[in-house]
């Protein structure tokens, strides 16, 4: 059986909740979610991805999917059903505000790299540091530390200047 990692549980309401969680697979990984009603079993629903997904929020395939499937199945009422639309709409949006939020944080954070540094390069090296400590999963690219201080600089300042202004 494979590793869970990052589960979470979405409460829909008192009676309904997701719990969703990821797996590694030997070519990616996947999220795996599940329905409960009262804590019985109603549907089940997997993504499978290489090396990122490109969701509103984690998990937001897989809910939907279980959502998809209730309606389909009929294993919620429509009543349960509407309320499980609102939370997945409702959701998504506190899940973008919640990214947006962290985004403006790590941005601020970099900028002070400006201030703090004593030269360019200090500067630059402040800013890249916030920005990969407050984004673990930030790629640099593998030519950054051949390009100029003004380049490298001229880069990070545009990721900053994105994440203020809510990438999302």
């Amino acid at each position: 059986m494979a590793k869970r990692y990052s589960e979470t549980r979405f409460e829909i309401n008192r009676n309904i909740v997701a719990h969703c969680w990821s797996e590694d697979t030997r070519y990616g990984f996947r999220h795996l979610a599940e329905l409960r009603y009262k804590h019985e079993l109603m549907e089940t629903s997997k993504a499978c991805y290489y090396n990122r997904t490109w969701e509103s929020f984690q998990f937001e395939s897989v809910i939907k999917a279980l959502y998809w499937k209730a309606e389909k199945n009929g294993s919620l009422t429509k009543s349960q059903l509407k309320t499980f639309k609102k939370w997945l709409d409702n959701g998504g949006k506190r899940e973008v505000e919640r990214v947006n939020k962290q985004f403006k944080s790590v941005a601020m954070v970099a900028s002070l790299g400006s201030l703090l540094g004593s030269n360019q390069t200090e500067a630059n090296d402040w800013k890249a540091r916030m920005l990969m400590a407050g984004l673990p999963e930030l790629d640099m690219p593998e030519d950054w530390n051949t390009l100029s201080e003004n380049e490298k600089e001229t880069r990070l300042d545009k990721v900053i200047s994105a994440m203020n202004g809510g990438l999302i």
